[in-house]
């Protein structure tokens, strides 16, 4: 038996973190203020979303729109809080004004976080060198996730490269799980699991009212009995 896809799904707060967890997802992405595509929630929001589910949480941890790591220091305080609130799991990715990783600003991080698994978000779809990225962040403590849509426009245009990237898993720099994000739709699934991709992540998509309403508990079973039943 093929092991259960992992379906990873957007909480702003409570509400979503509950709907979520009662429609099957097996983890959830913890950010706040969605118009910058996702910013770093405050700490009071994880330790309440913490406190009413059992389930994996991921936090952002990213200061401001864009993927310029700005005020390095502020970002290791933030972690650092977080972690002292109990945040066992991240989520992060910063470039440079060239588009290549700002490994410095990875590193000092990521040394915050005490070896806690992480994933390295959207950024390497706005990178100009993926695979370069890849390569510098090979053997980074905990980095064990990609977020990518393969495209910085989406799932639509980035597929062939989510293709190519599954087919070199366990390369130098392609150990990480690719974790299916941006744009994904249901119809995607079918040949994303085929292609051995065994994680997706959802946020629009979880909520049939838009970014104003919260996560429905009907839209991610959905999602949970397509990644089941196709799996």
């Amino acid at each position: 038996m093929s092991k259960r896809a992992v379906l990873e799904v957007i909480a702003l707060g409570v509400e979503d973190a509950v709907a979520a967890q009662a429609g099957g997802a097996d983890r959830l992405e913890l950010v706040t203020d969605m118009a910058a595509d996702g910013l770093t929630p405050p700490v009071e929001t994880f330790a309440g979303i913490r406190a009413a589910v059992g389930i994996d949480l991921r936090v952002m941890l990213r200061p401001a729109d864009g993927f310029a790591a700005g005020d390095v220091g502020r970002l290791v305080r933030v972690a650092r809080e977080l972690r002292g609130a109990g945040a066992d799991e991240f989520v992060l990715g910063f470039l440079d004004a060239d588009g290549g990783v700002d490994l410095e600003a990875v590193e000092r991080v990521v040394s915050e976080l005490d070896g806690c698994r992480w994933t390295f978000h959207r950024a390497i779809d706005r990178a100009a060198d993926r695979d370069a990225l890849r390569k510098q962040l090979d053997g980074m403590p905990g980095l064990d996730t990609y977020l990518t849509a393969g495209s910085p426009t989406g799932v639509d245009d980035g597929l062939a490269v989510l293709l190519t990237e599954a087919a070199r898993v366990g390369e130098p720099g392609y150990e990480q799980r690719i974790l299916v994000g941006g744009g994904l739709r249901l119809d995607h699934v079918p040949t994303l699991l085929t292609a051995g991709i065994d994680a997706f992540h959802i946020g629009g998509a979880a909520r049939p009212d838009g970014w104003e309403g919260p996560v429905s508990v009907g839209a991610v079973a959905e999602w949970r009995a397509v990644l089941d039943g196709v799996s």
